[in-house]
């Protein structure tokens, strides 16, 4: 039952919020407009997903709009291929954007303020080397070098600049740089780069360039030309700020202003584009869809909803100071979602044959079973039932401990939905393995109530052995054992805490016939099982199914 809100009461604002709210009750903006700006360097994962619910919720609860930018500034990293997922994952958490743009539509803007830059005297083109530029900043304890080359007269600074976009250089031979104070305190203000030479092709603009912006140089501009009110960044931005407002205010143009939250830092994950690349590349993993990644294409094909991920994400609230947030908060917003949507249905992973002996040869009957209780529209389907069963392998002991609940010789269980069954004996194979287990069934207890009145303590899932479909079942666990993987000592690297049991295979499980006619990303609890929904490599020849996540939390109990 969802918690009753008591509307005299005003919910509490995140930090963000307040700002806003205050905003627009001066009068410091009409409305307000926000913006998602990826870069199209990879897939997005579960921490950009946090920035998409933020950014776009702000601009939804405040009646304003947010722009998707790409912030394609470097052509040797990015591909048409990230920005189409990235829209993908947009419209599957629910979003949509007002605008779409490109850093790449004000590439001759950027170039034009750089211009104005020079002309003020704020901007010189450096030839000294990366290294060079490197060791002549300096440390925060200690004030950097000027450039031999930072007094260059404006004509000059003018005539090279133009001659690098001319294309007259090679790479790394010149680059732009702000003229701002070699001593600040803060390391991005001395003498920042501007712009680099890249003889490289551009995934929108071809080959018309070969010199392109900095991120921040372009960022903050990007957002002026947009009138963002709001630029929502994560902390590790904050010492860009003063750069971003520098840059704004030497070019006099629309005072887009920064904010910044505390990132998404998620247990037993890696969060970095590089790292979770290095995955892919190594094989480590199937790639960005991998059911085990943090990838949103990857959380999607695992079975996560965009509702519970949208929950996850509001519910961890906005910070200013980074933590770590338990995996657990994600999958309990998971089963919390699950629990309302999902059909229940029955499904064995691993089966022995149950064989009823006192059942009627050769008859085959219907069972009602309810698909959803937490949903009376779901309706109930059939379940066809005979003489021969699948049950769990683990749902029989032969020598069972004290308050064993399940099968063993000579207890009475519980079919669900079924009758009651006592285990009268096994057979076994030459090596004294279980093949199969015999039992009577009590025919006055069907529906799972005995007319006696006598009560059976456990209940248990099958499927009928004659009218199944084989699938293969995959069961994720977490990709890293350790809570923090990129904590490593010296000598090892994030890479040794990976899990090695991290994905099972189960190629033969049975389950029960409606799943016929399934669809790719369909989720369903198997019962007592997990949740579990249908992969993409599922043919109606070749079911497969991933473990989106188990019904509890037992992550916790195993470490």
């Amino acid at each position: 039952m969802e918690a009753q809100i008591d509307n005299n009461e005003k919910p509490s604002l995140n930090f963000i919020e307040e700002i806003i709210e205050n905003d627009l009750r001066n009068g410091v903006h009409k409305s307000i407009i926000t913006r998602f700006p990826p870069e199209p360097n990879g897939y997005l994962h579960i921490g950009h997903a946090k920035s998409i619910c933020l950014n776009f919720g702000l601009a939804i609860k405040y009646g304003g709009k947010t722009n998707l930018r790409f912030d394609d500034t470097n052509p040797v990293k990015e591909e048409v291929e990230y920005v189409d997922s990235i829209k993908e994952d947009i419209k599957w958490l629910g979003f949509k954007w007002a605008g779409e743009f490109y850093a790449s539509d004000y590439f001759e803007q950027l170039y034009e303020w750089a211009i104005v830059l020079i002309k003020k005297g704020l901007a010189y083109v450096d030839d000294q080397t990366l290294e060079e530029i490197r060791i002549n900043r300096g440390t925060i304890q200690t004030p950097g070098k000027n450039s031999p080359f930072r007094d260059r007269s404006v004509e000059e600074n003018l005539k090279l600049f133009q001659e690098m976009r001319e294309g007259k250089y090679a790479d790394g031979e010149k680059i732009l740089r702000a003229k701002i104070d070699m001593a600040h305190p803060n390391m991005h203000m001395r003498d920042p780069l501007m712009y680099r030479i890249l003889h490289a092709e551009h995934h929108r603009t071809g080959n018309d360039w070969c010199i392109y912006p900095m991120y921040d140089y372009a960022h903050g501009e990007s957002d002026s030309i947009e009138r963002i009110t709001h630029s929502i960044c994560t902390l590790e931005f904050d010492v860009h700020r003063p750069l971003y407002d520098w840059f704004i205010e030497k070019l006099e143009i629309f005072p887009s202003h920064q904010y910044e939250f505390a990132r998404l830092n998620l247990s037993y994950t890696v969060m970095s584009k590089r790292k979770l690349l290095e995955l892919v590349k190594e094989n480590h993993v199937s790639g960005w869809d991998d059911a085990r990644m943090p990838t949103i294409c990857g959380l999607r094909r695992r079975g996560y909803t965009p509702e519970s991920i949208r929950h996850f994400c509001d519910s961890i609230g906005v910070a200013k100071r980074d933590n770590i947030i338990d995996f657990g908060r994600l999958e309990f917003s998971l089963r919390e979602d699950l629990n309302k949507k999902a059909n229940r249905v029955m499904a064995v992973l691993d089966p022995i044959k149950l064989i009823i002996d006192n059942y009627p040869e050769g008859e085959k009957e219907e069972l009602e079973a309810i698909n959803n209780p937490e949903d009376e529209s779901a309706g109930s389907r059939m379940l066809p039932f005979s003489k021969t069963l699948y049950i769990e392998r683990n749902d029989f002991m032969e020598e069972p401990p004290k308050k064993y609940f399940r099968l063993a010789i000579g207890k009475e269980v519980r079919l669900r939905y079924a009758y009651f069954v006592t285990c009268t004996s096994v057979e076994k194979d030459s090596n004294g393995n279980i093949t199969a287990i015999h039992c009577t069934y009590d025919p006055l207890s069907k529906g799972g109530n005995s007319p006696d009145g006598r009560k059976v303590k456990g209940t248990i899932h099958w499927v009928d052995a004659e009218d199944c479909l084989n699938a293969e079942v995959r069961l994720f666990d977490r990709l890293f054992v350790s809570e923090t993987p990129e904590k490593v000592e010296p000598g090892k690297t994030f890479i040794d805490n990976l899990n090695p049991d991290s994905l099972k295979v189960i190629p033969n499980a049975k389950v029960e016939r409606s799943l016929a006619d399934v669809n790719h990303l369909d989720s369903f609890q198997f019962e007592r099982l997990g949740y579990f929904n249908v992969d993409y490599d599922s043919t109606k020849e070749n079911l497969v199914f991933n473990r989106t996540c188990t019904l509890k939390d037992s992550w916790t109990k195993q470490n």
